[in-house]
C-alpha cells in the first residue's frame, strides 16, 4: 500500500514529534516535506511555535514568525495566542503586552483565549485591576466568555487576596445561570482554604456534592489540609476516611499532608499508621513526600531508617535538596549525635548547597543542648549569615547555662544588626544579670539596647 504525503499527514507527524520534544526531527520532517512538494502551512508553523515556546524559549519561537512570512504564510490568532501563552508562562509581562500590541497592529483579531491569557498574565503579576479591564474588553468586543474565563477570574481574585470578590462573583454567576464544573469548585475551595475560611469551604464542598458532581482527590485533599491547619484534626481525619471509603487513589501528596499534620499535632502513632498504609500501597513518592517521611523518622529517633531513605532517593534518580539534609542534621542534633551532624553538614557543603542557615541554626541549638556552649560560640562566630532565630537560640541556651554576661553581648550584637528578638529573651538576660549580682551591668545593658534600637 502506498501512502501519499499530504499537508494533513505532515502536520500529524510534526505534532507527534513536537509532543515528544523531538524538535529536530520535526524540523527534518518539514524539510523532507518541502523536497517532496508538500509545503508547510499555518498549522505546521503554529505547532512549531507552541513547541518552541514550551521546550526551548520564547525568542526561538518568535523567530519562526520570520520564516512564516518568508514562506508567504500569514500568522493568525492561534500563532499569537501560542506566543502570548509562552511569554506569560515565562513571566514576561512587557513582552506579553508587546505581542498583544503587535497582534492588533497586524490586523489580527484577538479571540477569547487571547484575552484569557492576557487576563491570567495580569493576575499573575498582581495587577487585578488591569486583569478586570481585560475581562471588560471581552464583553465590549462582543466575545462570549467561556468557563475558562470565569475560572481565571475567580482564581486570580483568590490568589490576589480578593476572596470576597471571588466568592461574590461565583454566586453572581450562579444566579445568572452559570453551571460550575468541578475545576471551578476546586479553585474556589482552594481559595477559601488558603484564606483560612474552612466553614465556607465546607459549605461549597457540600454544594458540590449536591450538584451531582463528584469531588475528586484534589478537592478532598485541599479541605483536609485546611482542617489540619485550623487544628480541626478530627474533621480532617473524617475527610480522609471518606476518601478511603470512596476508593480514591491516593498520591504521595495526600498521604504526606496527613502525616505532616499528625506529626505537628504530636499524634505519632496515627502518623505511623498512615505512613505504613502509604508504603504498603506502593505509592510512588516525590521529594516532598520523602522529606515528610524522613522528618517523621527523625521525630521518632529512627535515624537509621531516615538515612536509609536518603539512599532510596538517590537510587530513584532524585536529588536531595537542602531541606532533606537539614532534617537529617536536626535529627542527629536532637539525638545528641553532634559529630554525625557536623559530618553531614560538611557533606552538605561539599554538595554545593549555598544557603545552610537553617542547618547551622540546628547545629547551634544541638551543640548548646549537648552542653558544648564554647564550641557553639565558635560555630556562631564562623557563620557568615545569621537571623533572629540564630541569636535567640544562642541567647536562650546561654541563659540556661547561667552565662548571662555572654548572653547580653550576643543579644546586643543582635539588636545592633537590626534584628528583632523576643522581649521575653531580653527579660531573661536582664533578670539573670540582676540575680547573679551584676545589677550595674544590667542597667548599662538596658541603656545600650535602647540606644541600639533608636539607631537601628
Amino acid at each position: 500500500m502506498v501512502y501519499i504525503l499530504s499537508s494533513r499527514l505532515l502536520n500529524i507527524c510534526i505534532a507527534s514529534f513536537c509532543k515528544s520534544k523531538q524538535l529536530e526531527k520535526a524540523e527534518a520532517v518539514i524539510i523532507d516535506g518541502i523536497r517532496l512538494g508538500v509545503l508547510p502551512d499555518v498549522v505546521t508553523y503554529n505547532t512549531l511555535i507552541d513547541a518552541y515556546c514550551r521546550f526551548v524559549s520564547i525568542d526561538a519561537a518568535y523567530s519562526i514568525l520570520a520564516r512564516m512570512r518568508e514562506a508567504g504564510i500569514i500568522p493568525d490568532t492561534i500563532t499569537y495566542n501560542s506566543l502570548l501563552a509562552g511569554a506569560v508562562r515565562n513571566c514576561l509581562l512587557s513582552q506579553s503586552l508587546d505581542l498583544f500590541e503587535e497582534m492588533l497592529q497586524a490586523g489580527i483579531s484577538p479571540d477569547v483565549w487571547t484575552y484569557n491569557t492576557l487576563m491570567h498574565c495580569f493576575f499573575k503579576f498582581g495587577k487585578p485591576d488591569e486583569a478586570y479591564r481585560v475581562f471588560r474588553d471581552i464583553i465590549l468586543n462582543n466575545l462570549s466568555p467561556c468557563p475558562a474565563t470565569f475560572n481565571i477570574l475567580i482564581n486570580g481574585l483568590c490568589k490576589n487576596g480578593y476572596m470576597d470578590n471571588a466568592f461574590g462573583l461565583f454566586r453572581n454567576l450562579q444566579r445568572h445561570g452559570f453551571v460550575p464544573k468541578l475545576v471551578t469548585y476546586n479553585i474556589l475551595i482552594n481559595g477559601l482554604c488558603k484564606a483560612g475560611r474552612l466553614k465556607a469551604a465546607s459549605t461549597v464542598l457540600k454544594e458540590l456534592g449536591e450538584s451531582g458532581l463528584e469531588p475528586n482527590a484534589i478537592t478532598y485533599t485541599t479541605v483536609m489540609k485546611c482542617c489540619f491547619r485550623s487544628r480541626k484534626i478530627q474533621q480532617g481525619l473524617e475527610i480522609l476516611s471518606k476518601m478511603i471509603s470512596k476508593g480514591y487513589t491516593f498520591d504521595g501528596f495526600a498521604y504526606c499532608t496527613v502525616i505532616a499534620a499528625l506529626v505537628k499535632m504530636r499524634k505519632i502513632k496515627e502518623a505511623n499508621d498512615c505512613m505504613e498504609r502509604l508504603l504498603r500501597n506502593g505509592i510512588e513518592l516525590d521529594l516532598v513526600s520523602y522529606n515528610t517521611l524522613i522528618y517523621l523518622f527523625c521525630k521518632e529517633g529512627k535515624l537509621e531508617a531516615a538515612i536509609k531513605l536518603l539512599d532510596e532517593i538517590e537510587k530513584g534518580g532524585m536529588e536531595c535538596d537542602k531541606y532533606t539534609h537539614t532534617i537529617i542534621i536536626d535529627g542527629l542534633c536532637k539525638a545528641g549525635n553532634i559529630e554525625g551532624a557536623q559530618r553531614h553538614l560538611n557533606y552538605m557543603n561539599t554538595m554545593g548547597f549555598d544557603s545552610n542557615l537553617v542547618a547551622f541554626n540546628c547545629m547551634i541549638d544541638g551543640l548548646c543542648k549537648a552542653g558544648r556552649i564554647d564550641y557553639a560560640m565558635k560555630f556562631f562566630e564562623s557563620m557568615e549569615i545569621k537571623d533572629s532565630f540564630t541569636y535567640t537560640s544562642l541567647v536562650q541556651n546561654l541563659c540556661r547555662a547561667r552565662r548571662f554576661r555572654c548572653a547580653s553581648k550576643v543579644l546586643l550584637s543582635c539588636v545592633k544588626s537590626g534584628m528583632k528578638i523576643f522581649k521575653s529573651t531580653q527579660r531573661a538576660v536582664l533578670d539573670g544579670l540582676y540575680s547573679t549580682g551584676y545589677g550595674s551591668q544590667a542597667r548599662r545593658f538596658r541603656s545600650k539596647i535602647r540606644l541600639a534600637r533608636l539607631l537601628h
